[in-house]
């Protein structure tokens, strides 16, 4: 039988390609003064996204032409590629510095973030772990702390660029995933107040991550300096009021709110179109985290545990960065440099996420048809 567009899930089709057209919207209202001034092109930013979500496209319809077992079978080896990546990005020379971080390879005409490659294949990497060992995990410490030796590594890593967000995203979806694939729950409650020292220790002993936090904690004591783009942001929740200003007439992307079009996307949203609008995100993305919990349920009781567990930590993954990004813009959560899934400015985030989602269609596809799981989607 030919597969068809129809095959896949309506849902997230329908999401995630909401998601994505209101994103490109906004990152050609968002960025419209800033591609101006810098390029002396409006539409600088705004025509590279479309490429690179034509780019994306194109390349999530390739993976989930896949059989899922051949990210199983080649998951150790993705993990590794992406900790050699991590280490290719902090040597002087090869990594691409921005403002302080290191966290791109040049190829060509783009830059790589490794990190984002990290995210996807550390769920790739704990899946098929999960479906090796999982019945090995409510007796052994061992089985379940052996998998988190390469991801406290990557960890390290990511720390060194620095990029802390990151590190609470990989390793708090890795820590569902192992809790959902059955982990023992004294050693699970352990695992967490090891690492939620090791975090209070990263925030204490690092001045400026202290001062991240002392802003989210007060953002109105420094609005000029620490606190300048936070206030910003909270300014542009306070304009949109009920049903925004009107796209394309926000007055925070007009050099008010840095770099609007990439972290602080929904602020300009949420200015732009009101509270409807950023609460139309928000469902949008609670639906899209409530259908890819539905789909590893469903693949877990026809006892896929690596397809189940792959929909679980797309599902999480998306889900917490998505929150953490839109709790960022609206003050309730410290500052942290995570995108806005399918949303913010950026060709490396854009394809990684329309790759996993292409992974969690994939999943639904050989849950309700078996027989998939032997052979490639038909072109």
């Amino acid at each position: 039988m030919t597969d068809t567009p129809m095959t896949f899930d309506r849902t997230i089709l329908f999401v995630a390609t909401a998601i994505l057209t209101l994103g490109l919207v906004m990152v050609g209202s968002a960025s419209i003064s800033t591609a101006a001034t810098n390029f002396d092109n409006p539409l600088h930013y705004f025509n590279r996204q479309i490429i690179y979500a034509a780019i994306s496209i194109v390349i999530g319809y390739v993976a989930v032409s896949q059989r899922l077992s051949l990210w199983q079978s080649n998951a150790p080896v993705l993990l590794i590629l992406g900790i050699i990546l991590l280490v290719l990005v902090l040597i002087p020379g090869i990594g691409h510095e921005v403002k302080g971080s290191k966290r791109w390879l040049p190829l060509g005409p783009i830059n790589l973030q490794v990190a984002e490659l990290i995210k996807l294949f550390s769920i790739i990497y704990i899946a098929g772990y999960l479906q090796r060992h999982h019945r090995q995990l409510k007796g052994s410490f061992f089985k379940i702390a052996a998998p988190l030796a390469f991801l406290v590594f990557a960890s390290f890593l990511l720390l060194l660029q620095p990029d802390m967000g990151s590190v609470v995203i990989i390793l708090s979806t890795v820590l569902a995933m192992l809790f959902l694939g059955g982990a023992r729950l004294d050693v699970f409650a352990t695992l967490i107040i090891i690492f939620s020292i090791s975090f209070a220790a990263l925030i204490k002993f690092a001045a400026y991550r202290l001062e991240r936090l002392q802003s989210f904690i007060d953002p109105w004591d420094d609005p000029f300096n620490t606190d300048f783009q936070l206030t910003n942001a909270l300014i542009a929740f306070g304009r949109g009021d009920w049903l925004g200003v009107g796209l394309g007439n926000s007055m925070q992307k007009l050099d008010y709110l840095p770099e609007a079009h990439t972290d602080f996307l929904y602020s300009i949203l949420a200015e732009e179109l009101g509270l409807l609008g950023a609460m139309s995100i928000l469902v949008l993305f609670l639906v899209f985290i409530w259908k890819a919990l539905a789909i590893g349920r469903a693949a877990e009781l026809a006892g896929q545990i690596f397809a189940s567990q792959i929909a679980y930590g797309i599902g999480i993954w998306l889900g917490l960065q998505a929150c953490v990004n839109m709790g960022v813009n609206m003050g309730v959560l410290p500052t942290k440099g995570l995108t806005l899934p399918l949303m913010s400015y950026g060709g490396s985030s854009l394809v990684i996420v329309c790759v996993a989602i292409a992974l969690l269609l994939r999943v639904d596809l050989e849950t309700r048809f078996p027989e998939k799981a032997a052979a490639r989607v038909k072109r």
